[in-house]
């Protein structure tokens, strides 16, 4: 069972160490590759002089096109899972095995969920997961309660319909549409850290915009989408 590891990284000279550390702590049978998302900073150094495999692009795609190349590099060189894992520090790799042992179970697709167990705290981006929680439930019937989660396992058939298919980025609306169309999803419980350096992507309006975003495409737009998985 061949699985990648790919790691979308901006300006986290600060991190990527770290990352990379834990990953080979926690799960060093796993290949795993580090996508410079044309960062400005010293990443591509760092990932040089440490020996980290890295593919660095030369400009900023922004987080669509980073798990693309990802999801088609892993096509071309014939992994069985793919996962992207954020080069901030947020995520931790001690989950990573945990996500594999249940995708092995006959899953497509695995979630590390937050909120499994139901606790949720305060926050409008928690109150937005919950929204998209709630459309995920009503048009596929399948319980996802951490929609925004960055930890997202896929395998081989889900890795094909992604490449073939641009417009499927690593959003809930793709999830839920992937589900439609008959693929399983399973959550395992993880917990995540505190960005340890720069700041996140969502600010207030940005959060407001993806939510309503997301609720649009999986309420309206994704019946109108081509069947994908075979």
């Amino acid at each position: 069972m061949k699985v990648l590891i790919f790691i979308p990284a901006y300006n986290e000279q600060y991190t990527i160490k770290n990352v990379l550390e834990d990953l080979r702590l926690h799960c060093p049978e796993f290949d795993y590759v580090v996508i410079d998302d044309g960062s400005t900073d010293d990443t591509q150094k760092v990932c040089r002089e440490n020996g980290f495999p890295c593919i660095a692009l030369p400009v900023n795609l922004g987080l669509d096109g980073v798990f693309q190349t990802g999801i088609r590099y892993a096509r071309m060189k014939g992994y069985d899972i793919a996962m992207p894992f954020d080069g901030d520090g947020q995520h931790n790799a001690e989950y990573i095995k945990p996500m594999v042992k249940k995708m092995l179970e006959g899953y497509d697709i695995v979630i590390g969920s937050r909120f499994i167990d139901g606790r949720k705290r305060g926050g409008l981006r928690v109150a937005g997961s919950g929204i998209i929680s709630f459309f995920f439930k009503l048009t596929t019937g399948a319980r996802m309660t951490d929609p925004t989660s960055g930890m997202r396992m896929v395998n081989k058939k889900i890795i094909c319909a992604l490449c073939d298919n641009l417009n499927l980025g690593p959003e809930p609306d793709t999830w839920a549409f992937l589900v439609r169309n008959r693929a399983k999803l399973a959550e395992v419980p993880v917990i995540m850290n505190e960005r340890q350096a720069g700041n996140s992507y969502f600010t207030f309006g940005k959060s407001v915009a993806f939510m309503i975003r997301m609720s649009i495409s999986i309420l309206i737009i994704q019946w109108f989408r081509k069947k994908v998985v075979k």
